[in-house]
């Protein structure tokens, strides 16, 4: 790991070469995206200031597209794993834009919202509106995006023809985040407010090994590096006990197979319970390490869950009562 950004409510947090530096302090921070080809290149979205990036890894941050969304709440970043120029943002209301020259100019996708369930479609504490929670490009496809509405739908995107699809058989409806696995194609994992999903065919169609998984309303997912069938997700029994400082009651969970049930990674050098908010993860594109942010700290497993250290980032009593947004690891 040469460097990590942790997005918290309130302020970015970057960590390279031994030290912390704080960024955007007083921001509404939402969302991060860094792409290991481009590691300099850093874009963070906010609920109430735009884009920025920083193109010194993470050393400062401007603004850049202003005026080229629909609003000033970008809600998810995606960068292409084929070309490191095309980037995605996903807004409130739901909308998704897509760069082909690393954020100078974007176009808006049309057509999301003129999906049959839009009107189905919302957000619990602000429910006249959504957004586009989530945004994935398949590692094996760059014309298929995976879009995650909170609340409401999982929809298919092709780039190629330019369509949307909604809900596909055994979907979830309010997916927090999704993941892809370069060495498995068509694998899709899917951590959701109303449980964990997976598919085998490129999201045409999902099922939904819950059998362990005693929390369900699941936050953050993240596959084995080198085994599409080891998985890792962040969970709680709702959204308060997830987001909460005050009310938290966060667990993660690993699926070690195909056939196995969800096992609770209690005790493992991993904070979580009683004051926990859920586990935010990324893994390391170069060593396959999986790092968690929580409002505990950051922490770091090389054995996929078995232990976990604490990353050496400077930890302050106000981040403790501070619930992690995002975080993204190169």
């Amino acid at each position: 790991m040469d460097t990590l950004v942790a997005p918290m409510r309130d302020r970015l947090l970057v960590y390279t070469g031994g030290e912390t530096r704080t960024l955007l302090e007083g921001t509404d921070l939402e969302c991060v995206a860094i792409s290991p080809h481009a590691p300099d290149r850093v874009f963070v979205g906010t609920f109430e200031d735009g884009l920025y990036r920083s193109s010194d890894g993470g050393g400062t941050v401007e603004p850049i597209a202003r005026n080229a969304f629909v609003s000033d709440a970008v809600m998810s970043l995606a960068i292409s794993p084929h070309d490191p120029e095309v980037v995605y943002a996903g807004t409130e209301p739901s909308r998704v834009y897509r760069s082909r020259d690393g954020g100078e100019t974007w176009t808006h996708l049309e057509g999301l919202v003129d999906l049959p369930s839009e009107d189905e479609w919302y957000f619990p504490p602000r429910p006249h509106t959504h957004h586009v929670r989530w945004l994935e490009v398949d590692p094996f496809d760059p014309n298929r995006v995976y879009v995650g509405i909170e609340a409401g739908a999982l929809v298919l995107r092709d780039e190629a023809a330019e369509t949307w699809r909604e809900r596909p058989d055994g979907s979830r409806i309010d997916n927090h985040s999704l993941a892809t696995h370069a060495e498995r194609e068509g694998r899709v994992y899917s951590a959701a407010g109303d449980g964990y999903a997976q598919s085998d065919d490129g999201g045409e169609t999902w099922y939904q090994p819950q059998a362990g998984l005693e929390h369900q309303y699941c936050w953050s997912v993240v596959p084995q590096q080198d085994d599409p069938d080891r998985v890792l997700v962040s969970s709680a029994s709702g959204a308060s006990s997830a987001h909460t400082a005050s009310r938290a009651d966060a667990h993660v969970y690993r699926k070690s197979g195909p056939d196995a049930p969800w096992q609770r990674l209690d005790g493992r050098g991993l904070p979580m319970g009683e004051g926990v908010v859920r586990a935010v993860f990324d893994r390391d594109p170069a060593t396959g390490d999986v790092y968690a942010v929580t409002n505990r700290g950051v922490f770091v497993t090389g054995d996929f869950g078995d232990s976990w250290g604490r990353v050496g980032l400077e930890w302050s009593e106000t981040l403790e009562s501070i619930t992690p947004r995002g975080l993204a690891v190169v």
